[in-house]
């Protein structure tokens, strides 16, 4: 599709179906991904005790304690939490993936919906930060929030798919 001249256009009616099909399916890959991230967050939350003073916590700037406390979180957190820090890392790649190939496709309610759900994953990975560095609730009800968003918006990328033979 691309040529030496740059990457070719693709509208709505010149896409195949298998660019489409391709998008449906990814964003049923981030659903599930997020699923496993949910469970994951649910083991951490009922059987993991994120201690009150390791690296990054309680910190004086907040983009500096949240990058310390998500290393230690990552190279000495408990295996739950590496887990589910792990993942959420994912699936924030994840979801930059699905905004590449969704944006060529020149669908608005798909551009809209796959960035969306990136911004989600986003707003609920600061947040999980936030929870690391001052272990206040709130932070992990936030998380938990913006991660129910970002299903209904990568849900709302399957319903607006247009309904392609296969």
């Amino acid at each position: 599709m691309a040529t030496l001249a740059g990457p070719a256009q693709i509208t709505p009616a010149a896409a195949g179906p298998q660019e489409f099909a391709r998008l449906r399916r990814a964003a049923f890959g981030m659903i599930v991904a997020l699923m496993i991230q949910f469970t994951l967050g649910m083991i951490v939350n009922l059987f993991v005790t994120v201690p009150t003073n390791h690296p990054g916590a309680h910190p004086s700037e907040y983009f500096s304690g949240s990058a310390q406390s998500y290393v230690w979180a990552v190279t000495q957190g408990p295996a739950p939490l590496i887990a589910h820090v792990v993942w959420g890392t994912l699936l924030f790649v994840g979801s930059i993936a699905l905004v590449v190939r969704a944006w060529p496709l020149h669908v608005r309610a798909l551009r809209w919906a796959s960035v969306l759900g990136m911004l989600l994953i986003l707003a609920a990975g600061f947040n999980g930060a936030s929870f690391l560095d001052f272990n206040e609730d709130f932070s992990s009800m936030l998380m938990a929030a913006f991660f129910a968003l970002a299903v209904l918006s990568y849900a709302s990328v399957l319903l607006a798919v247009p309904a392609v033979p296969l």
